[in-house]
C-alpha cells in the first residue's frame, strides 16, 4: 500500500491553513500547515512533500521564493500558488517559475482538493516524497 500523500500548506492567515488541513486530511493526505515561511522552508529542508500549496504574499520570504527554493532542492515537488492578490505579475513569475498551477482566493474546497491530488499523482510519478 502506498503511504498518503505529503502536503505542505503555508499560509499566512491561520484559517485558511485549519481549513485546507482538515479537508485534505479528510481525503487521506498527511498535511502540515505553516503561517511563516521560514519556518515551512526550514521544514522542507529536512522533509519531502508531494505538494506545496503557498500563498504568495507572506511575511518574509514569499511564496514565489518558496517555490524557487522547491524547484532548487525537490523539483518532483509540485507546487500550488494561491493568492487574494493575483497581479499578472505573479502569476507570470509563478508559471516560469515550475507551479503547478495559480488559484485565485477564494477557492472551494472541491477545486483546491482536485489541484492537490491531481499535482501530488504528478508528484509521485516524478519521485517525490523521498525525504523525511
Amino acid at each position: 500500500m502506498r503511504s498518503p500523500y505529503q502536503v505542505l500548506v503555508l499560509d499566512d492567515e491561520e484559517v485558511v491553513c485549519e481549513r485546507l488541513k482538515a479537508h485534505l486530511e479528510k481525503k487521506g493526505c498527511e498535511v502540515e500547515a505553516f503561517t511563516e515561511s521560514q519556518t515551512a522552508i526550514d521544514r522542507m529542508a529536512k522533509k519531502s512533500f508531494d505538494v506545496v500549496i503557498t500563498d504568495v504574499k507572506m511575511e518574509g520570504p514569499s511564496g514565489l521564493d518558496v517555490l524557487h527554493f522547491v524547484r532548487r532542492e525537490n523539483p518532483a515537488t509540485q507546487v500550488i500558488v494561491i493568492t487574494g492578490y493575483g497581479s499578472i505579475e505573479s502569476i507570470r513569475e509563478a508559471e516560469y517559475g515550475g507551479a503547478f498551477e495559480f488559484i485565485n482566493k477564494p477557492f472551494t474546497s472541491k477545486a483546491i482538493e482536485a489541484l492537490t491530488l491531481k499535482a501530488a499523482k504528478k508528484a509521485r510519478k516524478q519521485g517525490a516524497g523521498g525525504k523525511r
